[in-house]
């Protein structure tokens, strides 16, 4: 089945419910037919300035209703969107820029420095949309929202089908240098499509925008929104660091649907303050980008037992592949399942010497369907090393490690890089901070293989534990659930673990700074 794009799931919510609320941004909303009209107008801005299909359009402003219409007028220009983290290094984000060949930006009043140092470091920027009034700054000419908005109404006429690019999404890569993930507007709105209907969503729902644009959880927050024609509240930057408030914003807000990573809900179990004043409205509750410690999920449902639960899961090279929702009425198990592949995949585990895994049998996950992403961009040795091109479709190796149960469900062990040696011994790191996190003690935790000539690697904890817990303790008590080999040979105590910008934890950092 092959869809339509994804600004056509706004055309549609502006037909459906165009009084209707789609974005709140603090004080500020925008209705239905607002944000698909202020869009349009945008679009044609972009192709009056030279943007056409193909092209690449950066987003260098806050999360906004700004940026949202940002979103939806590079679709509709036929581009595709590629957001950039306001909160990287310039280097960083003036190669991101460089390598997708970024010739437009929609910012704001505020960034119109960092744009020009972007031009300065050479990228080569024609067009900023955003600024108060036209004016030529660094060889680029700026685009005010008063020009903007003496646009028609009514998009530009560009063709764009189900494979064309619709946004790039930067990862770190392994060489030290960002790769983007090229998808198309099939590979979102196959996922937003099956999505919405798994968790049901309506027009009376209210769903959160808690990750940044650059991160792919943002994709169901936005394109799933509109696909109900529901409205989305953007989470506010101080909410998304304090749990007290970002308890205060779900409750406020009147949140139904809510999607974060598992570090924020662990934040918001321990410290929001919700055993006292419980969040009523949440109807579904979805976790993914890392693995939920289960005795934190268990304390949540606890506190939030109206709700159903969702472990979405999946590199950002497929966005969500498999999905499992979470009993709630019996015992977690210590680990929860990656679940079953969605219906427009198909997933496939393979042993080291490329023979199928039998049931019970640990393998690489290979995923095939219509959320995987068409490659790496400008990187086609990267693309031809993970996609594998069967007649078709295209299937990607991920680099999990994962085992299936006769039952079907999935279960993940950990990534394939991350499965070293240590004395003879083959380790998954992931199988020691899941032992780690078993202790009521350990808050976080997270674990690293240092090279050592003696004894190949090894093995360093950070952990973050309340109430305090001396090494060797832990260590004995760890030694009741791994063996001698698995033990960490140091463990250091940190008030917190670093965390990357989509709040997972940064293991490079941790590398750098190891033991």
């Amino acid at each position: 089945m092959r869809h339509p794009p994804i600004h056509e799931l706004l055309r549609r919510a502006a037909e459906l419910n165009p009084d209707g609320t789609a974005v709140i941004d603090g004080h500020r909303t925008i209705t239905y037919a607002e944000l698909d009209a202020r869009s349009d107008r945008l679009a044609n801005a972009m192709a009056a300035e030279g943007v056409t299909r193909g092209d690449r359009v950066g987003l260098l402003l806050e999360k906004s209703i700004e940026a949202i219409v940002g979103i939806y007028a590079v679709l509709k220009s036929g581009g595709a969107y590629v957001p950039l983290d306001e909160g990287q290094p310039l280097a960083r984000l003036s190669y991101i820029a460089r390598n997708a060949g970024i010739h437009a930006l929609v910012s704001e009043p505020s960034r119109l420095a960092a744009c020009e140092s972007l031009a300065e470091a050479g990228v080569p920027l024609r067009t900023v949309f955003g600024a108060d009034a036209p004016s030529r700054k660094d060889g680029f000419r700026a685009v005010g929202w008063e020009q903007v908005l003496a646009m028609p109404a009514r998009a530009p006429d560009v063709a764009v089908d189900a494979d064309t690019l619709a946004y790039i999404l930067y990862t770190s890569g392994s060489t030290g240098e960002p790769k983007g993930v090229m998808l198309s507007h099939e590979n979102g709105v196959s996922f937003v499509d099956w999505a919405a209907r798994e968790v049901g969503l309506g027009t009376e729902d209210r769903l959160s925008s808690h990750a940044p644009l650059h991160f792919d959880l943002s994709i169901f927050d936005l394109f799933a929104a509109a696909r109900a024609a529901a409205p989305v509240a953007l989470v506010p930057a101080s909410a998304r660091v304090f749990p007290t408030e970002l308890a205060d914003f779900i409750r406020t807000s009147g949140i139904t649907v809510w999607y974060s990573v598992p570090s924020a809900l662990t934040m918001l179990t321990l410290r929001g303050g919700i055993e006292t004043s419980p969040l009523k409205t949440l109807r579904v509750v979805i976790f993914a980008g890392e693995v939920f410690p289960t005795k934190y999920l268990r304390q949540l449902i606890k506190l939030v037992p109206q709700a159903r639960y969702f472990n979405f899961f999946g590199p950002t090279e497929t966005n969500v592949c498999t999905s499992f929702e979470v009993p709630t009425t019996s015992t977690l198990a210590d680990t929860i399942p990656i679940g079953t592949p969605l219906p427009c995949v198909t997933a496939t585990i393979v042993r080291d010497g490329g023979e199928l895994a039998a049931d019970g049998e640990v393998g690489e996950l290979m995923i095939g369907g219509a959320t995987v992403m068409h490659g790496y961009w400008g990187d086609p040795e990267r693309t031809a090393r993970t996609l594998v091109h069967d007649p078709g479709r295209r299937v990607y190796r991920t680099g999990d490690l994962v085992r299936r149960l006769p039952d079907g469900t999935l279960h993940y062990l950990g990534r394939r890089d991350a499965q070293i040696k240590t004395r003879g011994y083959r380790v998954e790191l992931g199988e020691v901070e899941t032992a780690l996190l078993a202790l009521d003690e350990v808050v976080e935790a997270a674990v690293i293989a240092i090279p050592d000539d003696a004894v190949t690697n090894r093995l360093a904890a950070f952990v973050v534990v309340r109430p305090q817990l001396e090494e060797g303790a832990l260590k004995r008590r760890l030694a009741e659930r791994l063996p001698h080999y698995m033990i960490p040979d140091t463990v250091e105590f940190r008030d917190e673990l670093p965390k990357s910008s989509t709040g997972k934890v940064d293991r490079r950092s941790l590398s750098k700074n190891g033991v």
